[in-house]
């Protein structure tokens, strides 16, 4: 594949865009210029790469010709040089070909993520805490911010449910494919004679959504407020602050009671309401050419089991690119960078197959 002319066409855009940016009248639309600036940036490491990449393939050109010299020092040099240059080159191809793919609109996008006990219960209510603990401890070490959005507690511990907001940069990028099923085998805690449970957690990862992207008609909104209870229904509020959304045309239904305010809940639940329909929306996008899209990293369905933590033999697995780690400790830490960038890594190179690069 000759990729000189998509260079090119790389230098060229990044040209226009800085042009753009030049105009002070851009900086009118703070989220146009925003978008400009990100363009600009990923632009910029394409044009850079793709530099790179073809000063590596002239020099492999030039180095096999000298290969062939009767200068016989030079000719051991160029040997010696084609076999550095013959490891560089593809590499910085792959990466000049990657750039092809577009990227995904929402990947810039803050997120909420939502993770709900499944079968297994008190265990998985306990598991889907230490999820919940794992993904604000990657948060943290990635220089992100996150806020707890609302929570139902469990009995022994853990949460039935939690949802919670991760803001800073290419946050969707990075935690997209976290959304299906979790399962984890243990030996849970209260479990005397040391028998290993299966326990599920699930997961879904929702773009935080703008108001261009979905309109809600308030007169669609069935607003209903009451008092806060926590674990066991005892109450932990005095005063009816705890909201409940119904989003009538959907059935859709987000409850929020983790702030003393009853303005803050309900904004709250908003937030999280427009990102459900944004969810929504997007997945019946995708269902129009899921046909033709083969090969994602798994189909991001809510009920797919897409990971397996095994205590016992210290190995967490990744189905969809069928990658084992064996560092289980570290991972419910937030060390979970590497399995993360292999499925960024796997989810581009099948996008780079649908486009036929």
């Amino acid at each position: 594949m000759d990729l000189q002319p998509h260079i090119k066409k790389f230098a060229a855009r990044m040209a226009e865009v800085e042009t753009e940016l030049g105009d002070p009248k851009v900086f009118e639309n703070n989220r146009r210029a925003q978008e400009l600036g990100r363009e600009y940036a990923r632009l910029k490491e394409l044009v850079a790469q793709g530099e790179r990449y073809l000063k590596a393939r002239d020099e492999l050109r030039e180095n096999r010709g000298l290969a062939e010299s009767d200068d016989g020092e030079m000719a051991e040099m160029a040997r010696e040089e084609i076999i550095r240059l013959e490891e560089e080159v593809p590499q910085l191809e792959k990466e000049v070909q990657l750039g092809l793919v577009p990227p995904d609109p929402t990947d810039s996008r803050n997120t909420i993520i939502e993770i709900r006990a499944g079968a297994g219960g008190n265990e998985a209510a306990l598991f889907a805490g230490d999820l919940y603990r794992m993904y604000t401890h990657y948060a943290t070490n990635q220089g992100w911010q996150h806020e707890l959005i609302g929570s139902s507690g469990a009995d022994l511990g853990g949460y039935r449910e939690v949802i919670f907001n991760l803001s800073g940069e290419d946050v969707y990028k990075r935690i997209k494919f976290e959304s299906g099923v979790h399962r984890v085998q243990r030996v849970p805690a209260t479990e005397a004679s040391g028998r290993i449970h299966t326990s599920t957690v699930t997961v879904a990862v929702l773009p935080e959504a703008e108001d261009v992207d979905v309109k809600i008609d308030p007169t669609e909104l069935e607003v209903d407020v009451y008092r806060s209870s926590g674990p066991g229904g005892q109450s932990v509020n005095t005063t009816d602050s705890a909201v409940r959304i119904t989003h009538k045309p959907t059935g859709l239904v987000v409850t929020c009671q983790d702030e003393k305010s009853q303005h803050k809940n309900k904004a709250k639940a908003m937030k999280v309401l427009r990102a459900r329909l944004l969810d929504q929306k997007l997945a019946e996008e995708q269902a129009k050419y899921a046909a033709e899209r083969k090969s994602q990293v798994g189909t991001g369905e809510r009920n797919e089991r897409i990971r397996t933590y095994n205590f016992p033999q210290n190995r967490v697995t990744d189905h969809r690119i069928e990658l084992t780690l064996h560092s289980l400790p570290q991972f419910m830490e937030g060390e979970i960078a590497e399995m993360i960038r292999m499925l960024i890594q796997h989810n581009l190179e099948e996008k780079l197959k649908e486009i036929g690069a």
